[in-house]
């Protein structure tokens, strides 16, 4: 970290991102049980809301009025899907910010935990998820939402398609994931001293990977927001983009396939 406070350099960061096999243990063992907790959590959910459709009778499946309980509960599901979907995809960012902390440590540095870098993360899909709880209760109050919580109007769908793909092929889209990409530049750039600072940069961090995929989340209203396989389909595809090679390559083929997906599904409404 140069000197005491500092903030490392991109040649630093990436000189660190070896972290000590043990600790490299401890951190993608808790990401992991993490991811698997929310996993677990969707898989009941969504096996409880199968089950509940193929029990109740047709009456009792027609749009209510929301309670707050309702709120607190679609929200959520929405906080607990987000983390599943997306700590994945940071993994290699924390491992980095981790073996920061590490080379604080041995110089007598105090640098906060990988813990709170990871929270600042989350709260930015946690903020994420309360838009995304008021997205749906419009779209359930507008009677346009099926009871496996699929939009029931194929314009929408076509037209959620369309705007995700193209804008997958936007300027913004590539810049947001150039930054998710590049653990050390983002680190050196971004670098705050003390807990509110790390925290922050988790937040920073997580705004970038929001400015990436905030409308591939809306296409969870195309597929189902309870769809096991509609859901894995999009955590892998935004995991994909992260670590492939050749990051424009999977986005503008998806982009492209949403895009004709979409104008074809219009085109059968004429």
């Amino acid at each position: 970290m140069g000197g005491a406070g500092s903030k490392p350099s991109p040649r630093e960061a990436r000189s660190r991102a070896a972290v000590p096999g043990h600790d490299r243990v401890a951190i993608l063992s808790a990401l992991a049980a993490t991811t698997g907790l929310a996993w677990l959590y969707l898989v009941r959910t969504a096996g409880g809301m199968t089950g509940a459709m193929a029990e109740a009778p047709m009456d009792m499946l027609r749009i209510r009025g929301w309670e707050f309980a309702d709120f607190l509960l679609v929200f959520l599901m929405w906080a607990i899907m987000m983390v599943g979907m997306m700590v994945p995809s940071a993994i290699p960012m924390t491992l980095v910010y981790a073996a920061v902390v590490r080379k604080a440590v041995r110089q007598g540095t105090v640098v906060p935990p990988t813990l709170v870098f990871v929270s600042g993360y989350v709260a930015m899909w946690t903020l994420f998820s309360v838009a995304a709880t008021l997205a749906q209760w419009g779209v359930d109050r507008a009677a346009l939402l099926s009871p496996m919580l699929v939009t029931t109007s194929p314009a929408i769908g076509a037209g959620l398609l369309i705007a995700a793909g193209a804008y997958q092929l936007t300027p913004f889209k590539q810049a947001c994931l150039r930054r998710c990409r590049s653990p050390a530049h983002f680190i050196s750039g971004h670098w705050r001293h003390g807990a509110s600072g790390a925290f922050r940069m988790g937040v920073e961090h997580g705004a970038y990977c929001l400015g990436c995929c905030w409308l591939l989340m809306g296409l969870l209203f195309v597929g189902g927001v309870m769809n096991l396989l509609w859901i894995v389909a999009i955590a892998v595809f935004v995991l994909v983009e992260k670590i492939v090679p050749h990051p424009t390559l999977p986005a503008r083929i998806g982009g492209g396939a949403m895009i004709v997906t979409g104008l074809a599904l219009l085109v059968t409404l004429l």
